[in-house]
């Protein structure tokens, strides 16, 4: 008989803060989206505002970087005597360094590679809504297909109830009696007539219509958005502490239900680097070399600094130890997350600045002159383990001179040549394609012939390789591009 034992042990586990966890995010948000976690930052920390650039001081427009310059050297210090610690540190602590061997070899970073190019397309929130819409009777299914198509990219409907009756032809009551099942479909929040709407609709998906954050919405959004926690709090007669906790729920909800379904170009790509063409000194053979250099792209994110009025409340020793308990912890908040923002967007630009190093022929010249690059090398040189960099060029993009990038097309594995040289994939998919292009339409070139032309030039590729290539480059075999 198989017995059962409780065998009593200790293991170590190791566990991010909500303040790391919080850190690695900022780091792998593009800064798109970014725009809105500092926007929710600033709902939720009452003691974070952002900074007036027309009404700043001169000493505000010495610093080149603008997350960088809110903290004064008395905060820094003060931060440094309360433990404040780097967040480089911490993500050394975390992730091991890049120093030890990677385990992933060109032929991991190529399948994962691939895994990322053959991605399918998502579901539009149009055919999303009409999937909800299954078991309805005809004529309600024409009327869910009408809201459907008139949602715009944010998953709002704007039209009213009685331009969607005239525009189907029917009275407004059974109008109405199907936009109420719609506005319960997913994502929640869909088919809402304005922000507050969809935020109220999301919370009474979680039976919190009769809230504090519904009656905030409801009442007083205005100042919501103002950050004006104790007008809120006077008047609805409730701790502005309740009021804070209620914002800071409230920036949770997502005031987009339609973004996940918008494609790249529908959101419009907004690039996190900006590659720049510059002129270097003059080289021995006598001329300019062109060079470049890498900025961020900060010209939409806020400058954020700590609130001076709660400053002034902490440094009053007359108020109450709670008060000043709150303050300090929210202060010290702000504080990290300053640091954490700053973190990221010098990770990000190191990272930047060694891809525009390696890759320098590529931004002259173009796909044919991309280097083979994985991961590990750039971890080794900016000092992180590659996992950290895979956060850091997640879902990001760079304008260069040679058009707009995803940060991940930097990185391809490559082939070695007869002359000890390497290529990338991207080069030999460029060489596929020159064949193809230049094949005889009654002579098509089969997938072995491509691997003993290539082997002709000095490059060794497998078959299956040049058909996955083919594969991705949209081209039919040979037997099918024939005539």
């Amino acid at each position: 008989m198989v017995g059962m034992d409780l065998i009593a042990g200790v293991a170590q586990q190791q566990v991010l803060s909500p303040q790391m966890q919080q850190s690695l995010q900022l780091l792998q948000t593009p800064v798109a989206e970014l725009r809105q976690m500092i926007a929710a930052e600033l709902a939720s920390n009452p003691v974070l505002e952002e900074e007036d650039l027309l009404g700043s001081s001169s000493d505000s427009d010495e610093d080149p970087h603008p997350h960088s310059q809110a903290l004064t050297k008395e905060e820094n210090d003060r931060g440094a005597r309360d433990n404040e610690f780097s967040l480089q540190d911490e993500w050394r602590d975390y992730l091991p360094q890049a120093s030890i061997r990677s385990p992933f070899s060109a032929e991991d970073e190529e399948r994962r590679r691939f895994l990322f190019e053959s991605q399918v397309s998502r579901p539009t929130l149009r055919n999303l809504v009409m999937d909800q819409a299954v078991g309805f009777p005809p004529e309600e299914r024409r009327l869910v297909e009408l809201i459907a198509g008139s949602l715009d990219d944010d998953g709002y409907l704007r039209m009213t109830i009685a331009e969607l009756a005239s525009a189907a032809g029917v009275p407004e009551v059974p109008m109405e009696a199907v936009l109420r099942k719609v506005r319960e479909f997913e994502p929640p929040g869909v088919a809402a007539s304005d922000l507050a709407d969809c935020l109220l609709l999301q919370l009474s998906r979680r039976s919190e219509g009769n809230g504090l954050a519904a009656r905030i919405l409801c009442h007083h959004l205005p100042q919501l958005a103002r950050h004006r926690y104790d007008e809120i709090a006077r008047d609805l007669r409730v701790p502005v502490d309740d009021v804070s906790a209620a914002a800071r729920h409230i920036a949770m909800l997502e005031p987009k239900p339609g973004r996940p379904f918008a494609s790249a170009d529908e959101q419009g790509v907004i690039p996190d680097l900006i590659v720049i063409p510059q002129m270097n000194a003059e080289t021995e053979g006598g001329g300019d070399k062109e060079g470049f250099s890498v900025r961020l792209n900060e010209d939409e994110l806020p400058r954020l600094k700590i609130s001076n009025d709660y400053k002034e409340l902490l440094a009053d020793r007359g108020q109450n130890e709670e008060l000043l308990l709150y303050l300090r912890e929210k202060i010290k908040g702000a504080r990290f997350f300053m640091r954490s923002l700053q973190q990221r967007q010098q990770t990000l630009l190191a990272i930047g600045n060694q891809i525009v190093s390696r890759q320098e022929d590529f931004f002259r010249r173009g796909a044919s002159a991309l280097k083979p690059l994985i991961m590990a090398q750039i971890a080794e040189a900016v000092g992180l383990h590659v996992t950290t960099v895979s956060r850091a060029v997640s879902g990001k993009f760079m304008d260069t001179p040679q058009g707009l990038f995803e940060m991940r097309y930097f990185f391809t594995p490559g082939f070695q040549n007869s002359d000890g040289s390497s290529v990338s994939n991207e080069m030999v998919k460029g060489a596929i394609r020159d064949m193809v292009d230049n094949e005889s339409p009654r002579a098509t070139l089969s997938d072995q012939e491509i691997v003993t032309e290539l082997e002709a030039r000095g490059l060794k590729v497998a078959r299956r390789t040049i058909a996955k290539y083919r594969e991705q480059l949209g081209i039919l075999p040979s037997h099918l591009r024939k005539n």
